[in-house]
């Protein structure tokens, strides 16, 4: 059985026998998983291995552990910063900053590859123009070259635990103030400026290896209709062909309110892997998920296949050895000063 092209969510903190059976269904190829599945590392070490027993190849897990105010898993996790802190040390000394950004990487990969945890969502590559509170400082920067140099040195820490990264939210979120999960977002800059500035961390990464992009339910008018999720323009002709990129395409979760503007369930999964995406996110809506699943047509797409196994972390260290070592006493003490902006304007 190959990995097939949806990804669902769960309801609680164990398995149950329905959720079982659906994450055998041969068109599911992973789980996303949210605070509400959290209660200690040994649940979800055993949460994840219960996932990953189900299938062969297994199922790949992931969550949304960015750190700041996007970070699932607190009890007992490293307090992570939000991606802003590193660009305000960045604009003091760049070393410093990327230094920083790479150990915020390598820490928030680390501790997710000790319980099993395939990858994170991560990093944010938007730019914050100041107009975005859904994005606001989730992004590491305004200025394009700085979140691109912080990015890469983030995306360096992840690879080092053993993690690959997905840079979101494609082509750029930060410029419209509407958020998409409530709202559809229409961004009206023509193309020459978002490929000036929004488009740049994509590329940058890209040519680094970046193995995922996750494009946002935003429309930008004047260059296409349609979310650019929904966009073969945008993902194939763009992203794919401009920029190149060769790594798994993930919708945003097809259950937001800037998705609906596609039609139902069915119709939003089969435009969004028409137009280019390889998997496709359903979450906190389990009877849309099983519409999905029963409606969505075939696609048996053997080069998204082999994007998808890509995604199947490496090595982790045991989470007692890493409780243990000196490399996460080290870049916890390194990141806290991250958290207290008086702080950091000594430390600096």
């Amino acid at each position: 059985m190959t990995l097939g092209p949806v990804m669902l969510d769960l309801v609680g903190l164990e398995l149950s026998a329905e959720e079982r059976e659906m994450l055998r269904h041969p068109r599911v190829g992973g789980v996303i998983l949210f605070s509400r599945n959290y209660a200690s590392p040994a649940q979800l070490q055993q949460l994840v291995d219960e996932i990953h027993a189900l299938r062969e190849p297994r199922l790949l897990v992931a969550v949304d552990h960015e750190g700041g105010r996007v970070q699932r898993f607190r009890h007992a996790f490293t307090a992570l910063p939000p991606a802003r802190s590193y660009g305000r040390v960045y604009d003091r000394d760049r070393r410093r900053g990327r230094h920083l950004a790479e150990l915020g990487g390598w820490l928030m990969a680390s501790e997710l590859r000790a319980v099993g945890v395939d990858f994170s969502f991560a990093p944010v590559l938007d730019l914050d123009y100041g107009v975005s509170e859904v994005i606001g400082d989730r992004a590491f920067h305004r200025d394009a070259e700085a979140v691109g140099d912080l990015a890469q040195a983030y995306m360096a820490g992840m690879k080092r635990a053993g993690m690959a990264a997905t840079g979101k939210h494609f082509p750029g979120h930060g410029a419209v103030a509407p958020d998409s999960h409530i709202d559809l977002p229409v961004d009206e800059r023509p193309l020459v400026d978002i490929e000036a500035d929004d488009l740049r961390p994509f590329e940058r990464l890209i040519h680094a290896g970046l193995a995922g992009v996750m494009p946002a339910h935003v429309v930008y008018a004047a260059v296409d209709p349609r979310p650019a999720g929904f966009s073969a323009h945008w993902l194939k002709y763009i992203l794919r062909g401009r920029l190149d990129f060769q790594g798994v395409i993930f919708s945003d979760d097809l259950s937001m309110r800037g998705a609906h503007v596609m039609g139902d369930i069915v119709a939003r999964g089969e435009a969004a892997l028409a137009a280019g995406c390889d998997m496709v996110l359903v979450c906190n809506h389990p009877q849309d998920a099983a519409r999905l699943l029963d409606g969505l047509d075939e696609h048996d797409d053997p080069v998204s296949h082999l994007r998808l196994a890509r995604l199947h972390a490496r090595h982790p260290l045991p989470r007692e050895a890493l409780l243990a070592s000196d490399e996460l006493r080290q870049a916890v003490a390194a990141l806290q000063p991250l958290h207290d902006h008086e702080t950091l304007e000594l430390e600096v």
